[in-house]
Formats: structure tokens, C-alpha cells, sequence
């Protein structure tokens, strides 16, 4: 799956807060994402990511 920095996606699973919506802020061995609805900022392995990743909504 081809993801950049600024790109939204929608994950299979949802935050604690509820929300699925997530921006991709950095991209290595671990990505780190922001809740859309919460704010929060959260690092995650690549494989973990790649994996749940339902769709991308929007692209930079």
C-alpha cells in the first residue's frame, strides 16, 4: 500500500475516543498518526499499520 505523509486514512479499528479517521504524520519503521476526532498522536508499527488500513480518503 502506497502511503505518504498528509494522507487520511480510514483504519478497520477505531480509536478509544471513537474515531476512524486518522493522519499520516511520519513514515518509517513506525508510523505516527493523529486521531481526527481527539487530537492524539500515536506511534505504530509499520506491519500494524499496513494491516489496518481500510481506505484512503485523502491524498497529498
Amino acid at each position: 500500500m502506497n502511503v505518504n505523509v498528509g494522507d487520511r486514512v480510514e483504519m478497520k479499528k477505531q480509536h478509544p475516543c471513537g474515531g476512524k479517521i486518522f493522519t499520516i504524520l511520519r513514515i518509517g519503521m513506525d508510523f505516527k498518526i493523529r486521531c481526527e476526532k481527539c487530537g492524539r498522536e500515536v506511534m505504530v508499527p509499520r506491519n500494524k499499520i499496513e494491516k489496518n488500513i481500510k481506505r484512503i480518503i485523502e491524498e497529498n
